[in-house]
């Protein structure tokens, strides 16, 4: 999949307080953009973070192409202003789950790390259906006591995705 990723990962009683760690920053994540706070969502980032939402084919043979790109928490910070103030879009509720967390190595101030994503989408006048699903491929770093993303790739699984891909993953 994602180069790094793929290795074994440390032992598992020195990561156990890592992957809660990791698991309550994906709480606050989802938290944050399920309430709809999408102005919230570049803190969430260091300053010189990649995101990008990019196809499980692509990914599998190393293509960095993809839907979404961010080059820094500035182009982040302009994807939330735009969601959350010009672009004109039906209402919807999101949900994210992530599960599955492991941890794939660690030093003292950064960490790889990978999980399941699961992102439903209410819209106000029809059905609940699955948005998206894959995995997260993050790089984590420790600023001021806390973990902020250094690089969140979004791989997606199915070769069909929805046409309003808006809201962040």
């Amino acid at each position: 999949m994602i180069p790094g990723y793929d290795l074994t990962p440390p032992d598992p009683k020195a990561v156990r307080e890592l992957r809660l760690e990791i698991e309550e920053f994906h709480a606050a994540y989802c938290w944050t953009l399920d309430r709809g706070a999408i102005e919230k969502w570049p803190d969430f980032f260091t300053d010189d973070a990649l995101y990008r939402i990019t196809g499980r084919e692509n990914a599998e043979v190393a293509l960095p192409v993809g839907l979404v790109y961010a080059e820094g928490k500035a182009m982040i910070r302009d994807r939330a202003f735009a969601i959350a103030r010009t672009q004109m879009f039906a209402p919807r509720y999101m949900q994210h789950f992530v599960s599955n967390v492991r941890v794939v190595a660690a030093q003292e101030s950064a960490i790889k790390a990978q999980s399941n994503y699961l992102l439903l989408q209410t819209l106000m006048e029809g059905p609940t259906t699955i948005h998206q699903s894959g995995r997260y491929y993050d790089s984590f770093a420790r600023q001021g006591g806390r973990l902020l993303l250094s690089e969140r790739q979004c791989v997606y699984d199915t070769l069909i995705i929805p046409n309003d891909l808006i809201y962040p993953v």
